[in-house]
């Protein structure tokens, strides 16, 4: 689908061409895109301006049927995000158009003084995710996917970047594999169904994979998932993901929470709250896609993925507040709410997977508290780590990908508030305020002195309405961010 292709735009017959437009400077450097932006510029209303568009039709001297005009802003706000949106913006206007195929004009890395790696990757991202469509629950599929994009490239620069876009699909195909399951309804994915989605698509990408079942985690005494999810009828599963190069160093570990529906248990949730819980399992479905993406790029690291997967339900035999349970590695836990049920599996599942794999590094995602979408919003994610160079790098990648996280402290007096009269500790604070800190705090407990950190992306791990490169529902938030991140641990 995704290209780099080298075209003579004055001779070769092209049906869609897009062009992007800086409203004061020229960062063309092909002589035909930069008469035929000449032209644009000379109707009244596109100035290239961030949001003008204008599109014209069979341009003199040329054998282009259309060409599609995208106005960008200044110069000095460009930067790969910028070239994603234009992107997305470009593929979502032929997709409304039905249109099949797109060649997009690209511009001259040394007149934007940005690397052409940087631009190419970021524009095959932006058309490779703004070109997805969930549809499968809709009897009338009214659009369709563009089937063929095409960048433009010098014949040295196809040469150099020549596994660009079979790197960059790896990553997209990934994200949008997370996206589905994300937006795929409860119903359809309690959490054996998901496990089994989980193993069709990590055996064909040829990872190896272990499902456990409700007996196994009983055997192994995963006392604080078995707790979550016997309210549910939907018994637990444990999906384990293994990618292990010959002769790798590092282990990285990848957990994902994944709560295939929250009602909140016995302290249900209430309207405006309920409505979109299930995509509660955005973490196990990053982390999910992270490894599809992985057995596809290929690094040099070992990576495995673990996903808790269980359904949170108010029934006869749910968990209640006030009962203490035991978690995997012995620790007891007072339940002071029902609703604080991602942080119970995911301790069970680190605990394990630290034994079990003993990692140089782990990090978890996880939709974990609506207090971090108080403090960052919808739009970045919250990291926690005793690291500071971890929490770096993560942020580094987070802007490069614009998955964007800000780090967050782990205030030791802040453990105060987990203290329990009755068990080893709360899972709720005994106070109400800094939720995303002391969830972190909770998750700290389990994991000694191995190097970790949490990322709670509750915000952006769920978008409401359609934005350039990404529709409404699950946004596949992380598996860029984890993918980029690989590459520096």
């Amino acid at each position: 689908m995704l290209e780099l292709k080298t075209v003579n735009l004055k001779r070769v017959k092209v049906d869609t061409l897009v062009v992007p437009v800086c409203e004061d400077h020229d960062i063309h450097a092909d002589q035909t895109s930069r008469s035929l932006i000449d032209t644009a510029k000379t109707i009244a209303a596109f100035k290239g301006q961030k949001g003008d568009r204008v599109t014209l039709f069979q341009p003199a001297g040329t054998r282009i049927n259309r060409v599609v005009f995208f106005g960008l802003g200044s110069l000095d706000d460009l930067d790969g995000e910028v070239f994603r949106v234009f992107a997305g913006k470009a593929v979502t206007f032929c997709i409304d158009a039905g249109l099949t195929a797109i060649t997009v004009a690209t511009p001259s890395a040394a007149n934007l003084k940005m690397d052409a790696g940087t631009l190419f990757g970021a524009l095959m991202e932006g058309a490779c995710l703004g070109n997805h469509i969930f549809d499968r629950y809709k009897q009338k599929r009214e659009k369709t996917p563009v089937k063929k994009i095409i960048l433009t490239a010098t014949a040295a620069q196809k040469k150099a970047y020549a596994g660009l876009a079979a790197s960059v699909a790896a990553v997209c195909d990934a994200t949008v594999m997370a996206r589905e399951w994300v937006t795929t309804p409860s119903n359809d994915k309690r959490p054996a169904a998901f496990a089994e989605m989980i193993q069709k698509a990590a055996t064909s990408a040829g990872l190896k994979v272990s499902v456990r079942d409700d007996r196994w985690l009983e055997k192994q005494k995963f006392g604080a998932m078995l707790a979550v999810g016997q309210g549910s009828s939907a018994t637990p599963r444990l999906v384990i993901l293994e990618y292990a190069p010959r002769g790798a160093k590092k282990t990285l570990v990848l957990v994902g929470k994944g709560v295939t529906f929250d009602s909140g248990g016995i302290n249900l949730k209430p309207s405006g709250s309920i409505e979109t819980m299930k995509m509660d399992m955005s973490g196990a479905a990053a982390v999910a896609g992270t490894m599809m993406a992985v057995a596809r790029l290929k690094p040099g690291v070992k990576v495995v993925g673990v996903m808790p997967l269980v359904e949170n339900m108010p029934s006869g035999t749910a968990i209640r507040p006030g009962d203490i349970i035991r978690s995997y590695d012995g620790k007891t836990i007072e339940i002071g709410n029902t609703d604080a049920e991602g942080r119970l599996i995911l301790v069970d599942a680190m605990a394990w997977a630290i034994r079990r794999y003993k990692p140089d590094t782990m990090i978890d995602l996880a939709t974990l508290t609506g207090a971090c979408v108080v403090a960052l919003g919808e739009k970045i994610a919250g990291v926690f780590t005793k690291d500071p160079s971890l929490a770096d790098a993560i942020v580094a990648s987070g802007e490069k990908t614009h998955e964007r996280c800000w780090p967050l402290p782990l205030p030791e007096d802040y453990r105060e508030l987990l203290k329990n009269d009755f068990a080893d500790l709360n899972n709720v604070s005994s106070g109400r305020w800094g939720g995303a800190i002391t969830a972190a705090l909770f998750l700290s407990e389990f994991v000694g002195d191995t190097r970790w950190a949490h990322i709670d992306i509750a915000g952006p791990a769920w978008a409401k309405k359609a934005s350039d490169y990404c529709g409404a529902g699950g946004t596949g938030f992380g598996v860029r961010l984890l993918c980029d991140l690989i590459e520096k641990i």
